[in-house]
């Protein structure tokens, strides 16, 4: 345990770490400490990882449950229909604020595009669906977050225990105050919202300072956006999303083969699906339905796309982030183009 993860307990509790916390939560609280899988927790850090059992035991005292966590993470975004969540999220206020963006950060997006292969659009697509380009990064503990869902949403506890044990050996790493830390209410943290384990694997140092930053340096979180599509086989100079029309009613029998790309081209034009022949017929693609107003529009999407959906596994999410960076991509270089004349 490093001096720097204990003062931090230390002086956000209050308490000496020598000690155990044995003082009940105020009335209403649920006592975290009480629950027998955070011991076993405790036990296991303390055993597999060597965290101090003492010192996790006074910082479990200063952790809430929070019911809203659970509430909110039934009820994501991604559960609307497709032109809800469009309208949400791809607005001129947002566009206005990308080309900004782009322009504050061109030569990192530029840079980051040349070292990874991964378009700048993309790249400012995620950071304005994820945090408005790094204005709401969350008000949520994220020690709270992820000790509500390990211990109250049975559905995916495992997978958020897993991320809890990461978020505290990234605090030891780093030398982040864990009980401080804020970020959304699944647990994802910084500009990019990267979940804890993807900050351990992922984040990068891409304006060489020695520190990796996501909490506050935009340089870093570009590069690490970048870097985490790589890692995820984003195929530089290639497609996201190509729109089409069913010819065939049975070619609707491809979407139940979910988002991964399963199909080339040619067999998903032999269902009867028109991409008026704009890519290679070997590469494959997986046929996405989204709902609008008057009724379903179709799109192929790529391996580009299928490695947006490894940051969030919602073919919403990624179409927002590939349509966001394409309108910030024609506003920023609208704009360009109107200096250029104005220059020339």
């Amino acid at each position: 345990m490093s001096i720097k993860f204990l003062l931090a307990i230390t002086l956000s509790l209050g308490l000496s770490l020598t000690v155990r916390a044995e003082t009940a939560p105020p009335e209403g609280e649920i006592n975290v400490l009480a629950r027998p899988e955070i011991q076993a927790l405790i036990t296991e850090l303390s055993t597999e990882q060597g965290f101090d059992a003492a010192q996790l035991q006074t910082m479990f005292a200063g952790v809430k449950l929070l019911p809203e966590i659970v509430t909110r993470i039934t009820k994501p975004a991604e559960a609307m229909p497709w032109f809800r969540y469009r309208a949400l999220l791809i607005q001129p206020n947002r566009i206005d604020q990308g080309a900004d963006f782009w322009a504050a950060n061109k030569a990192a997006l530029e840079r980051a595009e040349k070292t990874y292969g991964v378009s700048a659009s993309i790249i400012a697509g995620i950071l304005g669906v994820e945090t408005r380009f790094g204005r709401v990064t969350g008000s949520f503990r994220i020690i709270d977050s992820l000790t509500t869902l390990t211990l109250e949403f049975p559905r995916r506890s495992a997978f958020f225990r897993k991320e809890l044990v990461q978020f505290l050996l990234l605090c030891r790493e780093e030398g982040f105050d864990p009980l401080r830390l804020q970020g959304s209410y699944a647990g994802a943290m910084g500009k990019p919202q990267f979940m804890p384990s993807s900050y351990r694997s992922y984040a990068i140092d891409f304006d060489g300072d020695g520190k990796r930053d996501l909490l506050g340096n935009t340089e870093d979180a570009i590069g690490s956006i970048a870097n985490y599509l790589s890692r995820y086989g984003w195929t530089e100079n290639s497609s996201v999303a190509l729109p089409v029309t069913l010819s065939n009613p049975g070619a609707a029998d491809a979407l139940t083969k979910g988002i991964k790309p399963q199909l080339s081209l040619d067999e998903l034009r032999a269902l009867g699906v028109s991409d008026s022949g704009r890519q290679a017929g070997t590469e494959k693609a997986a046929l996405l339905a989204f709902e609008t107003e008057t009724g379903p529009e179709y799109w192929l999407g790529l391996n580009n796309f299928y490695a947006i959906t490894r940051y969030n596994q919602s073919q919403l999410y990624a179409m927002a982030v590939y349509q966001l960076g394409d309108a910030i991509c024609a506003e920023y270089h609208r704009r360009a183009k109107i200096t250029w004349s104005w220059d020339d």
